[in-house]
């Protein structure tokens, strides 16, 4: 696994802001389904990085498309307690990060 570096970080947080704004939600929305400490960039990219250092870029792929599915359907999922490979089950399966979780299943396949 890589480790996590400021250019990973810098990464997402562009990713990120681009996708709230693809969403329609802002990073207050994001702070509340990460349970952040703060709607501030830095403290976002802390939540992410737990999830990072638990099970890499797929955990955080998942937790990321678990609050996409939980935005669509309006109900609040509980990622701490669904299994990695079926945290977007629910999620439209056009969406950006199930594009990206897909993209990450197929090159650890390879």
């Amino acid at each position: 696994m890589t480790p996590w570096s400021q250019e990973l970080e810098d990464d997402l947080g562009a990713l990120l802001k681009d996708w709230l704004k693809n969403q329609g939600r802002t990073q207050a929305d994001l702070r509340r389904s990460l349970r952040a400490s703060s709607t501030r960039m830095p403290a976002l990219l802390e939540s992410l990085q737990r999830d990072y250092s638990l099970g890499g870029m797929p955990r955080l792929a998942a937790h990321l498309c678990a609050i996409e599915a939980e935005w669509a359907d309006g109900q609040p999922s509980d990622f701490l307690s669904e299994a990695v490979n079926t945290a977007s089950d629910s999620a439209d399966p056009f969406g950006q990060l199930d594009l990206l979780l897909q993209e990450i299943r197929d090159d650890r396949a390879t």
